[in-house]
């Protein structure tokens, strides 16, 4: 399959010629593709309460007009055709288990980049206007085309007062039209404008690429978490200051010697991007088993079918921090690492048929609270 998406391109040399570097369209990259939902069920989840949904007017003549709904959608906002429209759904992946393994087809990039999967849903002329992202994307057509123009441009100046973040001046250098099962892949800041050609669906798929500072935030408040500095300011030497009012330079001394004791190791960063990067969004939840399997029945289930982890779960691992689920360390020790690595990989286990005791209260502990499922045998 993935020679497929690919076009033929092996993995090891899209990434040393194509990834982060140029785009790459891909003609037939999945031959008879025409989608993972049809036109109902996009427009029923983007009508759903827990369903992350845009519903997008842009408008060429005058871009600072365009407009942003944010979901839950009203049904009948999506029937309009008198100006072009197009309702987008984030994380697809989570709710309809065909498009969690289309994301998966991309695991030649390592998961702990891939974001989501999204779908677009427009209607002739529909599109969200001329714009640049700050992270990869495959873009790949399901129904109908979608014509793609794409420029890489140093100027990256706004359309003042526009919900969105369009491009002020959009110059492509690229003009191609997608039909079913094409595919496009753009680098970070490539600048790209898609327009539908009659009614069209598109699936992008897109990469967690934090900022600096996101990280740089996300790690003080997972340190501070940790830290246990011991000791408290004192000053028995304190000297009569002609000023009261100024902090005295004894202080500053002390207080930057005990701050001292704020250190990390490359360990911490290890664990902390375990955390991190698994951590779900705020809009996910997981859900219990409606019939609970008792322990035994689990276990005959386990061996006879073996179990896969639910799309909203993140399993991620490294050598010098171990496992993370679900924004949690996960103590893991001797040959249940293997069998775990390779649930994170495959994200499923085939029948295992001798599973230790560790692994098994292990597995079926995420599988009461909804973090992995098992078929009954």
């Amino acid at each position: 399959m993935l020679a497929n998406v690919l076009g033929g391109i092996t993995p090891a040399r899209f990434l040393a010629e194509y990834w982060q570097k140029k785009p790459l369209l891909v003609r037939g990259a999945l031959p008879g593709f025409t989608g993972l939902a049809t036109r109902e069920e996009i427009f029923e989840l983007a009508c759903d309460p827990d369903v992350e949904s845009r519903l997008v007017r842009y408008r060429t003549a005058a871009p600072e007009t365009s407009t942003v709904d944010h979901g839950p959608q009203k049904r009948s906002h999506l029937r309009g055709k008198q100006e072009p429209w197009t309702v987008l759904i984030q994380g697809l992946n989570l709710w309809v288990p065909a498009a969690d393994a289309l994301l998966h087809q991309f695991d030649f990039i390592p998961q702990a980049r891939l974001d989501d999967l999204m779908v677009s849903y427009a209607v002739d002329g529909g599109g969200v206007g001329p714009h640049f992202d700050n992270y990869d994307v495959f873009l790949l057509q399901g129904i109908g085309k979608r014509r793609w123009q794409i420029a890489d441009q140093q100027d990256r100046s706004l359309v003042e007062g526009a919900p969105l973040r369009l491009l002020r001046d959009f110059k492509p250098v690229h003009d191609w039209v997608l039909e079913s099962g094409d595919l496009l892949y753009l680098p970070p800041h490539w600048a790209h404008n898609g327009i539908a050609i009659g009614e069209c669906t598109t699936y992008s798929v897109g990469f967690k690429s934090p900022t600096a500072q996101e990280l740089a935030y996300g790690f003080i408040d997972w340190l501070a978490e940790r830290l246990d500095l011991q000791g408290m300011y004192a000053d028995p030497d304190l000297k009569l200051q002609e000023n009261s009012a100024e902090i005295p330079p004894t202080m500053i001394d002390r207080v930057a010697r005990m701050l001292k004791g704020i250190r990390w190791t490359r360990a911490d960063v290890a664990a902390f991007l375990g955390d991190y990067l698994t951590e779900p969004k705020p809009s996910v939840f997981f859900e219990p088993p409606t019939e609970l399997l008792d322990r035994a029945a689990f276990a005959r289930a386990l061996k006879a079918k073996g179990c896969r982890l639910d799309p909203r779960t993140l399993l991620l691992w490294s050598a010098e921090a171990g496992f993370h689920l679900n924004g949690e360390s996960i103590p893991v020790s001797g040959e249940n690492r293997d069998i775990l690595a390779t649930l994170a990989h495959r994200r499923r286990l085939e029948g295992v048929k001798r599973p230790s005791e560790a692994i098994l209260k292990l597995l079926y502990g995420w599988y009461e609270d909804g973090f992995l499922h098992v078929d009954e045998p």
